[in-house]
């Protein structure tokens, strides 16, 4: 998969810089022994963390939320996926249990502070992704959430739309039980760029873990 991060994109976050993780892999509904990792995290940020106290611990979570006010998009109304899911352990709820691939990607997300789309590679349509903003009144179905306003949000694009943003990815192309090809891709917005692969290497290595999988291949974009 080719990937392209547009002049939109660069004018806002010239620093921007992307992991692409892709790997063959065997889903599965639950992982106990990635729940406990994923149960470890969670201890350790309500010991060290509250919800005030987020963005000075994260520099990732900082660095996209000033990339959503600066392409027009207001952070808290719309918050990337790695701040919810830290703000909502650090509010004493349960984190949502999906399955293992989805659950492995949240517990990479939570563990650097970057915002990380999670795919079923063989549902993109053509071979090339584009990292542009939304535009005004462009459909797009949040998975769960059903029709977002990504208007003045990054957004992955491929030859049929949008594909994933920091909030949301797309109903159609969200990972389930059947996905054997996966494709991920970590957000370093704060260009961060020895963050960003060691993300995407964490990544891999619970793809080995616990997922049937050689860890696939990493490649950096910017």
């Amino acid at each position: 998969m080719k990937i392209i991060v547009s002049k939109e994109i660069e004018s806002v976050c010239p620093n921007f810089v992307g992991a692409a993780v892709e790997a063959n892999v065997k889903n599965t509904a639950f992982c106990p022994a990635l729940w406990q990792e994923i149960n470890a995290l969670v201890e350790q940020y309500r010991q060290t963390m509250d919800t005030t106290s987020i963005k000075e611990h994260i520099p990732g979570i900082t660095a996209t939320r000033r990339v959503y006010k600066a392409c027009g998009k207001d952070p808290s109304r719309y918050r990337p996926s790695a701040e919810a899911l830290i703000r909502r352990v650090l509010q004493g709820k349960e984190l949502y249990q999906i399955d293992t691939l989805v659950d492995l990607i949240n517990l990479a997300s939570m563990r650097f502070g970057y915002s990380i789309g999670g795919f079923d590679a063989d549902k993109f349509v053509g071979d090339t992704l584009t990292l542009g903003i939304g535009q005004k009144d462009e459909p797009y179905e949040g998975i769960g959430r059903g029709l977002i306003n990504i208007d003045g949000m990054p957004v992955y694009r491929d030859a049929a739309g949008g594909v994933g943003t920091p909030t949301s990815d797309h109903e159609r192309t969200k990972i389930t039980l059947e996905t054997t090809h996966l494709l991920t891709l970590v957000n370093g917005y704060d260009g961060n760029e020895a963050q960003v692969r060691a993300n995407a290497a964490f990544i891999q290595q619970l793809l080995r873990q616990y997922c049937d999988s050689d860890g696939g291949t990493c490649v950096i974009y910017k």
